[in-house]
Formats: C-alpha cells, structure tokens, sequence
C-alpha cells in the first residue's frame, strides 16, 4: 500500500497529465534548460537527465505543389507514337461555279507527320535494415520505408511538373580551356541525357552533346573542348538551348519556335526541340506550326494588358480558344495590381480537369477554381520558368503561357509504377530499395494556339 507521500505524488503527477498532456511532463531539465519560465517543475541542475523526444510526424518544409501537372488532361499512350497534321485546304477544292460550269479541281490535302516516343522518370529510394530497425526505437520516425515511399511519390510527381516546366533556352555558359563541363545559370533547368545544342557567335559551327552529369550549375559533356574554337579557350558561350529532352516535353519546348525570341548575349535564337521539330520544319511550307511567342531579345519588361490582350488575340485569329493563362507567383501579382489599379477585378471560374473523354463537372471539388481573365482561368505555379537576360545571363521574371488546353495532353503509355526489391545480395548490402517510374510524353496536337510572354521582369 503506498505512503501518504507517494500517493499525493501519483495524483500530482495524473492532474498534471490531464491537463498538460503528456508531451509537458518533461523527466527532467538539464542544464541549459533549467530555469526557464515554461518548466511545469523547477529542478536542480543536473547534466544527462534530459533527453528530447520527437514525435514521429514529419513535417515538409519542401514546395510540393504540382498545380500545372494536375490541370493538363491525360490520355492513354495507345499503340502509336506519332500522329498527322493537315496543313493545306488545297487552292482549287473550294469555288463558286456557273451553273453549267466546270468542277473544281481535285486537290488533294497536304499533311504533316509528328512523332514522339515516350520518355521515363523514375525515382528510387531505400533504406538498410539498420536504419528500419532503430527507426521503430522510441523516438524513431517508425516505418521509415514508408515515410521514404512517401516522400518519393511526392518528389515523383514535382519532377513530372517541373519537366513539363522546363526552360527551352539558357543562356551565358563560361567553359574553361579544355574542360569538359561548363558553368550554367542554372544547372536545375537541365536534366541528365538532354542533348544540347551550345552555341558560339564567334564560330560557324555549334556542338550538339549530351549532359552525362549535373553539379550545382555544373554540366558536364565529355566534348565541349574543340570547336567551335572559343568553347576551349575559356570564353563565354554565347547560348545553350536543349534539342533533345531525356524526360518529357516542356510547355516551353512546345512554343520555342519564334525567331523573334532570343536568349544569350548574342541575341541566340530559341531552339524548337519539341518532338525534333526545328523552327525551318514548322514555319516551312503550309505547316505553319509557329506558337505566338512575344519576347524581348532578353530585355526585360514589365507585364502590360496589351501583351497579354495581344497574345489572347493571336491565339484566336489562329483558331484556337485560350483555355488556361499559366505564369509564376510574380507575374500573377503583377496583373492583380494592374486590374485593381483600373478597378477591375479577377473573375473566378471552376477549372475542369479531363482524363481520357472523362471530365469533372463543374462545381465538383475535383476541379480547380482559379481566378480567370478575360473569363481564362490562370493558373500559378512556382514551377513556371523564367526567361534569360541578353546581358550576364541572369534570370528574369516568370514567363506567362496562353494555352488552348484542347490540344495538350499527358499521353501515358505506362501509370506510375512501384517496385521494390529485397533481395539483400543482388543488392549487395543489407538494404531494401524501391522504386517509382512513369512512362509518358507532353503531346501538343497543335503549336498555332499556344502562346507564351518572354522576358518579363520579376
């Protein structure tokens, strides 16, 4: 039977948990915290009586936001990889006639084909079998293999976003004498096997290599010494622009094609590396497949109403209908403060998100509600790239995309898939691994009706 003493104790102790909890009855304070005006029970200094405890939740503290990768429709891959363009109506299929006149002439349609095979983004992850079993400890995080799993689909899907984000263009690339790496604004707009196409005022010819490695701001190639002469002489290279992408097509890929638009310090023009196609095959002939691209030769600017009224426009003198406005935080700030300046307001209109023939309906909580322009839903993402300055190869503003929806799509040939090996000796480590991968492509079934606003300031 306990003492008088022990008894007040325990009851102390149960009165203190139900109304502080238990995360507030501290064993002890050790010296650094002894004293302090939070201590429910004041102790004696004493080294080693206190030990924190964490709680097994874990916080991100991570941008995991994937906005533009969940409001572009999906689409089954299906068993082609490519698809055709009709590009003329002919110049004699169409006519009047007299009443006894002759037929129009037969004139067959020109088409165009466009192919794209699809690309893969994996992820992987693991942890050892030290590393399971001390998470399970008190004070251990607990399952760490499906708080690794976790984190993983998370980082899967904000790679997936970023890709389809990706910047066509950077430019200022400095190159060491017979180095194989060069120094970029921003290594993060590159991925490992992009080729790239690195461009030289000062030479007639430019390298095409593929990125084997990426350090910080570092790329490496294994040929950049050589020619063009300057590319081994420590010089700047004027522009690097990607030709082809290891992962998916870039909404940034898809309206690189005005010559108007310019990246590096010599005004280096956009490379159109979207499903191969250079700006001569979409703008030669009856193709006509140039999207409106308005820039500023690297020369930022402020958004204005007129260049995004001007691309609006553009877009529906092509025949298309603007159904989504994508942009950075920055720009979708601008324009706020532009419209409440004329005291005119943003609208706000449900988004509808398509999956095969499937859509949401509207005013379901499965669709976006965003606020619209000119009744055009737009669209914030961090993600959004920003363009290059001519001068330092800094980076600008957040660029602003005009896009007809109606003609993009996330064709996937393979869902996300996870697998997971345990096999402690193919692995050669007491280590279990697991593994995310998508098999996919960004298809634009149309460039004409998609338009982007380079060069903006921040």
């Amino acid at each position: 039977m306990p003492s008088l003493s022990e008894y007040m104790a325990q009851s102390n102790r149960g009165l203190n948990q139900s109304v502080f909890g238990p995360e507030y009855l501290s064993k002890a304070f050790n010296a650094a915290n002894t004293g302090t005006a939070d201590a429910i029970y004041t102790t004696t200094a004493a080294d080693n009586v206190f030990t924190s405890t964490f709680g097994r939740k874990v916080w991100q503290s991570l941008n995991n936001q994937t906005r533009f990768f969940n409001a572009i429709p999906r689409t089954v891959f299906g068993n082609t990889v490519g698809w055709r363009v009709r590009t003329d109506r002919g110049t004699q299929r169409s006519r009047p006639i007299t009443e006894t006149g002759s037929l129009p002439d037969i004139d067959v349609s020109n088409l165009e084909t466009i192919s794209s095979l699809p690309k893969i983004v994996s992820t992987s992850f693991g942890a050892s079998v030290k590393a399971m079993y001390t998470a399970q400890l008190e004070g251990g995080v607990g399952d760490v293999l499906a708080l690794e799993n976790e984190n993983a689909q998370l980082d899967h899907i904000k790679e997936l976003n970023q890709e389809l984000l990706l910047p066509n263009s950077v430019g200022n690339i400095a190159v060491g004498s017979g180095a194989t790496d060069a120094n970029v604004t921003s290594g993060s707009d590159l991925r490992i096997g992009d080729t790239v196409m690195l461009v030289d005022a000062g030479a007639s010819t430019a390298l095409t290599p593929a990125i084997t490695a990426i350090s910080s701001n570092d790329i490496t190639t294994g040929t950049l010494s050589g020619t063009p002469a300057a590319l081994s002489g420590g010089a700047v290279v004027d522009g690097l622009s990607v030709q082809t992408r290891a992962g998916l097509t870039s909404i940034d890929d898809i309206v690189a094609v005005n010559n108007d638009a310019t990246v590096g310090n010599a005004g280096i023009k956009r490379f159109a590396g979207a499903y191969d196609l250079t700006t001569a095959d979409r703008t030669s002939g009856t193709f006509g497949a140039a999207a409106t691209v308005k820039g500023n030769s690297g020369v930022g600017r402020d958004l204005s109403l007129n260049l995004l009224d001007d691309c609006i426009q553009s877009i529906r003198t092509n025949g298309g209908e603007p159904k989504l406005i994508l942009m950075g935080h920055d720009q979708y700030f601008k324009l706020e403060r532009l419209l409440n300046s004329q005291q005119r307001y943003m609208g706000q209109e449900e988004y509808q998100v398509g999956v095969g023939s499937e859509k949401t309906f509207p005013g379901t909580r499965t669709g976006l509600v965003l606020a619209t322009y000119q009744g055009i839903p737009i669209l914030p993402d961090a993600d959004t790239t920003k363009s290059e300055a001519a001068a330092g190869g800094s980076k600008l503003g957040s660029n602003i995309y005009v896009l007809d929806t109606d003609y993009l799509e996330i064709a996937v040939a393979q869902p996300t898939q996870y697998i997971e090996n345990r096999d402690y000796f193919a692995a050669d480590a007491l280590v279990v691994r697991g593994l995310l991968y998508t098999m996919a492509e960004f298809r634009a079934y149309r460039f004409d009706v998609q338009g982007a606003i380079l060069d903006l300031n921040s």
